[in-house]
């Protein structure tokens, strides 16, 4: 998971989802992407509606509503601190610092969502090169679901949902060549307009 150290009060220095306030003439999705790219850097692959959260008590500078997004984004893409933020880091899942506002909440909402879409969709994809190995493919799995999955049953499951087709292309390393694939179906990341 990506923070943002806050640099502004309330919970000014603490660890925080990236986030602000729309602007009059954005629609949400656009504020979401906008928020990202200010706070990060980081322009998203792949950018969803995730929930609604309104607890009254849930900001103490007054009633704020959130319409929280979850976004997917490169590795490869660098890292930047932006108007907002001292500083922008990378967190395992697990090993989460205490967060600002009910972002602890919003993050557990998040994760428990992207590991249910890797059952029905194609979001895991989203994160791999165009041509990717199967190891890569069950480590993005595994990165999501917080645990190792067993791959035979993992390649199984693939085969047998049509999701990924077979290349002509290897990856050299220094044991047996590791053959490439694409992502055969169609996209249902589409849905991300919610």
């Amino acid at each position: 998971m990506m923070l943002i150290r806050r640099l502004a009060e309330p919970y000014a220095g603490q660890f925080a989802l990236p986030g602000g306030f729309v602007l009059p003439h954005e629609s949400l999705e656009v504020a979401a992407a906008r928020e990202l790219v200010e706070e990060t850097g980081y322009r998203a692959t792949y950018l969803e509606q995730l929930f609604t959260f309104g607890e009254p008590d849930r900001d103490p500078r007054g009633r704020v509503v959130t319409v929280a997004y979850y976004a997917l984004v490169p590795e490869d893409q660098v890292l930047a601190a932006g108007t907002d933020a001292s500083e922008v880091q990378w967190f395992s899942v697990s090993k989460l610092p205490p967060l600002a506002f009910d972002h602890a909440e919003i993050l557990q909402k998040a994760h428990g969502r992207l590991k249910a879409k890797l059952d029905y969709s194609d979001v895991g994809f989203v994160l791999l090169p165009k041509e990717f190995s199967l190891s890569d493919l069950q480590e993005v799995h595994e990165s999501i679901l917080g645990h190792e999955v067993d791959p035979r049953n993992f390649r199984r499951k693939l085969e047998s949902r049509g999701l990924v087709k077979e290349t002509d292309h290897y990856r050299h390393t220094g044991r047996k060549p590791a053959r490439l694939y694409t992502f055969a179906g169609n996209s249902t990341t589409d849905e991300s307009s919610d």
